[in-house]
């Protein structure tokens, strides 16, 4: 690196939606090459002053270019994160999912990069019951998008044990906000907003009093960054730390637009959990990083992001 030149931080799934805020937050520290086969996200979320290389992250053409840039840290974020599509087609879940994120590694060795930070998610404890979950919770996913995380998850830590960069593996709860598309994971926040617009009822599949944990882009991002320099070789849960059911949040979408949506009940989907909760001290703790937009905030901002 010459002169006072910045590192580099490679963001891939930078031009989707959790990347695509990171990217923002990384740019006055870092130079930020966002890596995307814009498959899901869109090169209008990526920042004027970063980078777009478009490319599969299974593509073998990505150590090529690691090697060239030879990023100081590397975010992987790009995956195949729509749950429903991964029990339908657990081939492309696992392909994505797990080689790319092979590919990613061994991009990460030709390249140099000193740090890997992970984007996992809730999906590895499948359905943990009551209460919230810490990073000892027994890992039991139950649908194969969550599988094919929990297991990028085991590589990334084996070969950090093989000479591999250094790691934080970071599980986040439902994330939400702007540019949030409706078929990805956790995507029931811009589901309903979709709806709200288009003037349709709320789908809600079984009783609507499953929990979820949900937490704002813009925060999840920040602990993201956050781990750049802390929390080497450990697991972190990103999340607000309290559950919400699906018809307290139709509730308060209700409260933020003036009135009620009607809601149309359907029966449960395969892969979907029953409870989602996760224990945030060690991220706290680890971090320095606290949540802080309340759920309520977060929603009049992603729906302000409508232009409704």
């Amino acid at each position: 690196m010459a002169g006072n030149e910045r590192p580099v931080a490679v963001v891939t799934g930078g031009a989707g939606f959790i990347g695509s805020h990171l990217a923002e937050l990384l740019k006055d520290r870092y130079r930020v090459v966002v890596v995307d086969d814009l498959s899901a996200g869109s090169a209008e979320n990526v920042a004027d002053g970063i980078r777009l290389i478009r490319m599969d992250i299974r593509d073998a053409l990505l150590m090529r270019i690691f090697a060239r840039i030879r990023p100081r840290l590397v975010y992987h974020l790009a995956a195949q994160c729509d749950v429903g599509r991964s029990q339908a087609e657990p081939g492309l879940d696992a392909d994505v999912n797990i080689r790319g994120t092979l590919n990613v590694l061994a991009a990460c060795r030709a390249g140099g990069a000193g740090k890997l930070i992970f984007a996992s998610t809730a999906a590895v404890y499948g359905d943990p019951g009551a209460g919230a979950a810490d990073e000892e919770a027994p890992v039991r996913p139950v649908s194969c998008y969550g599988l094919s995380k929990w297991t990028a998850e085991a590589y990334i830590r084996l070969i950090a044990e093989r000479g591999g960069p250094a790691f934080t593996i970071c599980r986040f709860a439902n994330v939400y906000g702007p540019r949030q598309k409706p078929h990805g994971e956790g995507g029931v926040v811009a589901q309903f907003l979709r709806r709200i617009a288009a003037g349709l009822p709320l789908r809600i599949f079984g009783d609507g009093e499953q929990t979820r944990d949900f937490i704002y882009v813009r925060d999840a991002a920040r602990a993201l960054a956050d781990a750049a320099d802390a929390a080497d070789g450990e697991t972190l849960n990103i999340s607000s730390g309290q559950s919400v059911t699906v018809n307290a949040l139709a509730d308060a979408l209700s409260g933020i637009l003036g009135f009620s949506p009607a809601r149309i009940y359907e029966p449960g989907r395969a892969g979907d959990i029953r409870s989602s909760c996760l224990d945030n001290r060690k991220a706290c703790r680890l971090l320095g990083w606290k949540p802080c937009y309340t759920f309520e905030r977060g929603l009049a901002e992603t729906f302000a992001s409508l232009g409704a």
